[in-house]
């Protein structure tokens, strides 16, 4: 009876708004709220059109002349829909979700699709819960995709392992939209059980499945797809877009701060295959953010480069809105969601305003407040005690002869320069090691990197993709074992030292991964350690943090090194 009554009341509820909203569609009572004189962007019919836009219970109600309990003047300001990221890992900005969504609500942002892999490797399916309960509420709709491949790679060691039945349960819930990148492309093209098992899950559930496969083409790319993988975020030359596409993918056209594609791909706007490019990031990192921007500064840097911008915001919105099955969202049109950003115009793309539910959520040069949501105190707790190790010697890093990893400029990929015996500053050879630090088995990774350029002392951080172990190269081994240890004690950040000495660090302490301080605090500290980082010999065009932490990523060809040492990641096997 008690559940009667509770779906009764939800019926009458639902019955009294759906009235409310066809009634002041229909002009019969004023509008909640109407944005009087607005050129709007429609994004069914690439114009750009004029008129009032009434919202009433939180959705767009009619587009026309209306009258509202409020009305506010527009004066012909352009109105588009709120921009959406389609695939972004949320850690990578370094800050809690809650000051992410302070931050990109002011560039227009008002929904994203986060795939919480970086913390799900350090936590597993604490770490999914972690992010479910840090964006709930937040004005900025935070959707997710379950990660798909939690450990990378056999060969990594990270704190966590999910298999088909985990992602199962939490593609079921209704703010998880799929199953993300698949990375495993060796387990799909093998036909790997636990693989094929999470691919039928989503499939079974009508759920997507984004991909991630760079540099798959030919039959091989035909079975990755024929296994139900509906897009790309890895395409970084135009050709290997095109035959994705061709094969029925959507294209992911990412720019972020690790990897930015925009300028190879985007002539596909250009062309009649655009209804299937779409646009996301994957990462930004804070100096990004506060510097270009968010979506806003994809869209403005593919008008630059000749997209038409009403094709850069349908990228931005309907598109990423129709491909995950966001079917009220992404356009301003009755029924939709009163998600809404106010530009200047469509050359800066330069944001006035923020809606969304049909509230004023952001207004330039007014504070935006976010309310940080309320979060089970165990869940806090283990989040912030996620390393697991002794305090390390300089002993503990002493090794011989080993692997050397050879960084190419401007790359990721990297190449296996032989064997090394020592560091030898003269070629620029340094010690790398991966220390494990989610279950204390005392593992220590060793090896030689070249290319770096550091002259003296040490850099370590926990931000090591994918499994986040701590991740440190240095000259001697006295500087690598303090900095190791710093990590450590300030539960995860990055640290650079010299002559035993502490010259910059960020604390990362929520698993090692993201601040609870603001973002303007978390970017001063994170420019100082690249500061000292330069000062001690890093090359300039290195990111010194970001460039490490891909080397632990033992998906990505030819050499990295993982916790048990240097591996080719063509044979999948350790060197």
């Amino acid at each position: 009876m008690l559940n009667w009554k509770i779906k009764e009341q939800n019926l009458k509820g639902f019955l009294n708004k759906q009235t409310k909203r066809i009634h002041a569609a229909a002009g019969k009572i004023p509008a909640d709220l109407v944005l009087k004189n607005a050129n709007y962007v429609n994004v069914f019919s690439n114009e750009i059109l004029q008129g009032d836009i009434a919202i009433s219970e939180g959705e767009i109600v009619g587009i026309g002349t209306y009258t509202g309990k409020q009305q506010i003047e527009m004066d012909g300001k352009l109105v588009c829909p709120g921009f959406m990221d389609a695939h972004i890992h949320l850690e990578s900005s370094l800050v809690t979700p809650a000051e992410f969504a302070r931050i990109v609500l002011s560039h227009g942002t008002t929904a994203v699709i986060a795939d919480p892999h970086e913390i799900a490797n350090v936590m597993g399916t604490q770490g999914i819960e972690y992010m479910l309960q840090a964006t709930e509420g937040l004005p900025l709709d935070v959707f997710f995709t379950v990660p798909s491949c939690v450990p990378a790679s056999s060969l990594d060691e990270a704190g966590a392992a999910l298999d088909h039945d985990d992602t199962e349960t939490y593609m079921q819930k209704q703010r998880v939209l799929g199953l993300a990148e698949m990375m495993n492309y060796p387990g799909v093209l093998n036909s790997d059980p636990e693989v094929l098992l999470k691919l039928e899950s989503a499939k079974t559930l009508k759920k997507r499945i984004d991909g991630h496969a760079p540099g798959l083409q030919g039959k091989n790319l035909n079975a990755y797809i024929e296994a139900g993988i509906h897009s790309d975020h890895e395409c970084s030359y135009l050709e290997e877009a095109k035959e994705k596409l061709r094969r029925g993918q959507y294209i992911m056209i990412r720019e972020g701060t690790a990897a930015r594609n925009l300028e190879a791909l985007y002539p596909l706007l250009l062309d009649s295959c655009y209804t299937r490019c779409i646009f996301c990031t994957d990462d930004k990192h804070p100096n990004d953010l506060l510097q270009k921007g968010h979506m806003d500064y994809i869209c403005r840097q593919a008008v630059s480069f000749g997209v038409d911008p009403i094709r850069a915001i349908q990228a931005a919105t309907l598109h990423p809105a129709q491909y995950f099955h966001l079917d009220n969202r992404g356009a301003i049109a009755p029924g939709y969601v009163a998600d809404l950003t106010v530009l200047e115009d469509l050359q800066t793309f330069h944001v006035l305003e923020v809606y969304k539910n049909g509230v004023r959520v952001w207004a330039e040069n007014k504070q935006t407040e976010i309310t940080v949501p309320c979060m089970d105190e165990a869940l806090k707790t283990a989040a912030e005690n996620t390393f697991h190790l002794p305090k390390l010697s300089p002993e503990d890093f002493i090794t011989g002869d080993a692997g050397v990893i050879g960084m190419l400029p401007g790359e990721i990929v990297t190449e296996y320069k032989g064997i090394a015996q020592k560091v030898d500053l003269d070629t620029d050879i340094l010690k790398i090691a991966v220390v494990e630090r989610h279950k204390n088995t005392g593992h220590i990774g060793l090896g030689y990197l070249q290319g770096y350029g550091l002259r003296k002392g040490a850099v370590a951080t926990s931000v090591s993709h994918d499994s986040h172990n701590i991740i440190a190269v240095g000259e001697n081994d006295e500087d690598l074992a303090l900095a190791v240890n710093r990590v450590a004690e300030n539960k995860g950040g990055i640290v650079v030292v010299c002559g035993g000495k502490i010259e910059g660090e960020l604390s990362l302490e929520i698993g090692g991964l993201m601040s609870g301080r603001p973002l303007l605090e978390v970017n001063e500290k994170l420019e100082n350690a690249k500061k000292a980082a330069y000062r001690l010999g890093v090359k300039e065009g290195i990111d010194p943090f970001m460039t490490l932490s891909f080397m632990a990523l033992p998906v990505i060809p030819q050499v990295r090194i993982t916790t048990r040492g240097i591996v080719d990641v063509i044979e999948q096997r350790y060197l």
